[in-house]
C-alpha cells in the first residue's frame, strides 16, 4: 500500500504535503490557545518621576541609561505637551489636578513663593486615590514653591528639600526615599503617616533645568546633572527591588519642561516633553502616537490602579498602553449616596 501511495504523481504528493502542514498548523494553534496565559500583573505601586529641563535628546543621548531602558521596556511618547509657556508651578499643578490653569487657578503669580497664600484648593490625584480606593501617597519635592500644592492630609507623606538647601541634589533625594521606605515598612512608621510602601511615590528632580539655565544646555555641568538624576532613579528602582515590590510597580517618567531647541536662549524652555510609562501591566516597546498632555497623567495613574472617581475633571486615561484592562477596585466612596 505504501508503494502504491508514493507512486502517485507530483501533484498528489504536493496536495498530501499541504494537508499535513495544515493539520499540523491547526494542531499547534489549538495547543497554544489551550495553554493558560499568565495574566499581566496589575500594579499596586506607582513611582512617578517628575523632571525639569529634560527632553527626548537628553534621554536618548546615552547619559540616562536607566530612563532610556524604562522607555524601551514600556510605552513612550516623546512629544507630550506641558503648559505653554511652561511655567513651573502651574505645570506641576496641572499634573497633580488634571485641570488647566483656568480651573486650578495656579497662575504665573505662583512662580514667586508667598507664605501668605493658602494651599491649592482643587482636588489632586492624591485626593482621588484616597477617595476611590483608600490608596496612599508619598511626595518628595525639590522646590519650596510646591509645598502649597500638597495639602497636609492623613493619606499623604510629604518632604521638601529645595533650592534653599545647597546639599539638596538628586542623590540626597534618593537617600531620603531609601530611608523613608525603610521606616514605613518597619511597621512603626517613625513619625510618618503611612506604614507601608506608598501606592504612589512622586519624586521631583529639577536640577537639570537649573544647571542648563545657569551653565548652558550643552555644558558639562548639564550633562553631569542629567547623569546624576538617572543614577538617583536607578537607586529608587533598586529600593523597590530590595523590598520585593518592583514586580508590581509601574513607573511614570515625565518632565514639566524640556531644554530649548535654541541653546542661545537658555531661559526659553520647551513645552514638548517626554512621557514614559513602564513596568507592571504596561506594553513593551510601545510607541504612543496619540496626543498626550500632562493633564492626562493623573487619570492614567488611577486607571492603572483600577480606581475611578465620581468627580469630573479634564484628565483622560491613556488606556491603550496596558496589556490588560485593570481590575476595578473601589471602597465605594466615590459612588452617589443613593447607590450605597
Amino acid at each position: 500500500m505504501n508503494a502504491t501511495f508514493f507512486s502517485i504523481g507530483s501533484s498528489g504528493h504536493l496536495l498530501f504535503t499541504r494537508r499535513i502542514a495544515w493539520t499540523f498548523t491547526c494542531f499547534a494553534f489549538a495547543l497554544l490557545t489551550s495553554i493558560p496565559q499568565a495574566a499581566a500583573k496589575q500594579p499596586d505601586h506607582i513611582i512617578m518621576i517628575v523632571l525639569e529641563g529634560i527632553g527626548k535628546e537628553a534621554i536618548q543621548s546615552g547619559s540616562m541609561p536607566n530612563v532610556a531602558q524604562l522607555a524601551k521596556d514600556g510605552a513612550a511618547s516623546w512629544s507630550a505637551e506641558s503648559l505653554s509657556p511652561p511655567l513651573t508651578v502651574s505645570s506641576m499643578a496641572t499634573l497633580l489636578t488634571g485641570l488647566p490653569v483656568s480651573k486650578h487657578r495656579i497662575t504665573a503669580d505662583w512662580e514667586e513663593y508667598d507664605f501668605a497664600r493658602s494651599f491649592l484648593r482643587s482636588p489632586t490625584v492624591f485626593d482621588y486615590m484616597d477617595l476611590a480606593g483608600g490608596r496612599d501617597s508619598a511626595v518628595f519635592f525639590m522646590d519650596e514653591r510646591f509645598y502649597q500644592l500638597s495639602r497636609p492630609e492623613i493619606y499623604v507623606d510629604s518632604q521638601t528639600c529645595g533650592i534653599a538647601k545647597p546639599q539638596c541634589n538628586p542623590n540626597t533625594i534618593s537617600i531620603y526615599v531609601r530611608d523613608y521606605l525603610r521606616k514605613v515598612t518597619s511597621e512603626k512608621g517613625y513619625g510618618f503617616r503611612l506604614i507601608a510602601v506608598p501606592n504612589l511615590l512622586l519624586v521631583h528632580m529639577p536640577t537639570a533645568s537649573r544647571s542648563g539655565k545657569k551653565n548652558g544646555w550643552s555644558s558639562d555641568s548639564y550633562k553631569k546633572s542629567i547623569s546624576e538624576i538617572d543614577t538617583a532613579i536607578g537607586k529608587i528602582r533598586d529600593n523597590y527591588q530590595e523590598l520585593k515590590a518592583l514586580d508590581n510597580t509601574m513607573f511614570v517618567v515625565t518632565s514639566l519642561n524640556a531644554s530649548p531647541g535654541d541653546t542661545t536662549t537658555p531661559d526659553s524652555l520647551s513645552p514638548t516633553v517626554p512621557w514614559i510609562v513602564s513596568g507592571a501591566n504596561v506594553k513593551q516597546g510601545y510607541e504612543i502616537k496619540q496626543p498626550i498632555s500632562l493633564i492626562d497623567t493623573g487619570a492614567t495613574i488611577l486607571y492603572a490602579l483600577g480606581l475611578s472617581t465620581h468627580t469630573e475633571w479634564d484628565s483622560h486615561a491613556v488606556n491603550n498602553i496596558f496589556t490588560s484592562v485593570p481590575e476595578h477596585r473601589t471602597t465605594n466612596n466615590e459612588l452617589p449616596a443613593s447607590l450605597y
